[in-house]
């Protein structure tokens, strides 16, 4: 059993660790794309990890970018294990967060069905009235 605080620490620590390699050292053009890591939760022995991932595009393109991301899953945890001092680096396992691309779609939504903003007419001027001396 590890302490909450540790595994909130090492959630943490491979969020961004998996984030800088998705940003930075992929190869593959479609896991270079718009890609967040909105949470990573480690199992209590610290054995396994679930690795939630967001990205813009739905459907199929989020199918394949999952796919990929599974199939590389062995590349991040061996390079996390190079990079990190932890005693075991959990297997990883992604899974797919809808929370960006249905936060995307309300937006759009909401912009779609708003009114138009309200453009604020300029004040009136008082005529000016020079000095007669």
């Amino acid at each position: 059993m590890v302490d909450k605080r540790r595994q909130e620490r090492i959630n943490q620590l491979l969020r961004d660790e998996i984030s800088n390699l998705l940003t930075h050292e992929t190869d593959d053009p479609l896991l270079a794309s718009l890609i967040s890591v909105t949470d990573v939760e480690v199992t209590q022995d610290l054995q396994k990890a679930k690795v939630f991932v967001s990205t813009l595009n739905e459907g199929d393109e989020a199918d394949a970018i999952m796919q990929r991301l599974r199939k590389a899953s062995r590349f991040y945890r061996r390079t996390i294990a190079e990079r990190l001092n932890l005693r075991h680096t959990p297997d990883l396992e992604f899974v797919y967060d809808p929370s960006i691309a249905r936060g995307a779609r309300v937006l759009a939504l909401l912009r779609e069905h708003a009114p138009p903003p309200e453009v604020p007419e300029p004040p009136e001027t008082a005529p000016t009235s020079t000095p007669e001396s």
